[in-house]
């Protein structure tokens, strides 16, 4: 019989499981709850009107298409079978499997205040980033309208609550946005005047960074015009605004960037899962005493070295590689790869434009040369030459023009529709 893989979640991980197993005779079934894989790393460029959406994200079913060994299923999954070896999809449907592989992911986490989303969503989805991006436009359109200044310094007050580095690259073009490409299109107000926050409970902004890089951001956000507020956690969020160390801002766009919770595999699997719900797995990345299942990526609490593997994508590809390496030795009957390494490609973050900081090691690169860099190697990582090339044109046009190219106000809010985390 030939050998069923049920990859489930078609994110990093998950799809480089796949692209790993062309040639090795199994029958694999790819299962998403959206048809499309999304390249993370970029989607806050989606939701700061610099990429379209298209740009970022390609449809699964376009990227099998020539696997004929691949069967894609948009589904949801309910729960997992063990010891029938089956996935159970939602409505009832069974697949069977002989090696499964969860890549779910994670969602944002609000530390208990699950009730604080509607107000400060945050950015994991493409609908997620479409629901901040008509925030964002519609603040600067409705300022314009409106007569009450504090009701139009309110809609000019944007906050963003975390400051790794999905939160340092969102105000950074936020304030570009509102200091730089905005002013010559409005009439009504000024949004120069705009303020841009980025609120950080604990010490200093870009925590994973070293110390000297960690100045250097948040100098180069302060001169960016953003306010920089570290040291104190968000206390409350509603739709007036935030409150920090009991002090009410009013603020009609927050952002949350602080935090992510794993998916429900744990609660599927019947494992043991660590505080943010991620699967705690083998070093061989296998679900313990159950070496059929692999768990990966963000849903995964994987050590190597000693040290806890970050929640980012180069990590999720060289777990994806590796578990397809170690699928294929078992199907050969060959020694498996071993214990996973993970090897650190370092840390990226851009600060805005002509702006970014680069650690690797005892490498630490800042300014226009980091920046450069920080584009090259995301350019890199798109899947296909017109990914490279749109996106290309599009950071192009913007360094020339000065214009972002995709504000555009077209979909209603999407945030309450958006589905729940797997």
């Amino acid at each position: 019989m030939t050998h069923r893989v049920v990859v489930i979640g078609a994110g990093f991980a998950g799809l480089q499981v796949v692209l790993g197993l062309r040639g090795a005779g199994c029958q694999i079934t790819l299962v998403d709850q959206r048809n499309h894989h999304l390249f993370q790393p970029l989607l806050y460029q989606v939701a700061t009107t610099l990429l379209a959406t298209s740009d970022i994200a390609w449809p699964i079913r376009a990227l099998m298409r020539a696997r004929k060994d691949v069967t894609t299923l948009l589904a949801t999954v309910e729960g997992v079978d063990r010891a029938a070896r089956a996935v159970i999809l939602r409505g009832g449907a069974r697949l069977p499997y002989d090696t499964l592989v969860i890549a779910t992911g994670a969602r944002h986490a609000y530390f208990g205040k699950d009730a604080w989303e509607a107000d400060a969503p945050g950015l994991k989805t493409l609908e997620d980033a479409t629901t901040i991006r008509r925030r964002l436009l519609l603040a600067f359109e409705r300022a314009e309208t409106c007569g009450d200044e504090a009701e139009r310094q309110a809609l000019l007050t944007f906050a963003v609550i975390g400051a790794g580095p999905t939160g340092v690259e969102l105000v950074g073009i936020i304030a570009e946005l509102a200091h730089r490409i905005l002013p010559p299109e409005f009439r009504r107000i000024d949004t120069r005047k705009a303020r841009v926050l980025l609120v950080e409970a604990g010490p200093r902004i870009l925590p994973a960074f070293s110390e000297t890089l960690s100045d250097y951001a948040r100098k180069a956000l302060e001169r960016r015009g953003v306010e920089v507020l570290a040291g104190a956690p968000v206390t409350d969020c509603s739709d007036a605004g935030i409150v920090l160390a009991g002090r009410q801002i009013p603020a009609r766009t927050v952002i949350w960037a602080a935090g992510v919770q794993a998916s429900r595999a744990a609660e599927w699997l019947g494992a043991e899962g660590d505080r943010a719900g991620r699967v705690v797995v083998t070093p061989q990345l296998t679900l313990p005493g159950d070496p059929a299942v692999f768990v990966l990526g963000d849903t995964a609490h994987v050590q190597s070295g000693g040290r806890m593997v970050p929640g980012v994508a180069p990590a999720a590809k060289q777990q994806g590689r590796f578990a397809a390496r170690a699928i294929r030795a078992r199907l050969r009957g060959a020694a498996a790869p071993g214990d996973f390494r993970y090897r650190d490609m370092g840390n990226l973050a851009t600060i805005g434009r002509n702006a970014a900081v680069i650690e690797f090691g005892r490498v630490k690169m800042t300014g226009w040369f980091a920046w450069w860099v920080w584009g090259i190697a995301h350019i890199y990582f798109l899947i296909g030459t017109r990914s490279r090339l749109f996106v290309a044109l599009s950071w192009l046009w913007v360094f020339l023009s000065g214009q972002n190219s995709a504000r555009l106000i077209t979909q209603k809010e999407t945030l309450k529709d958006s589905p729940p985390p797997r």
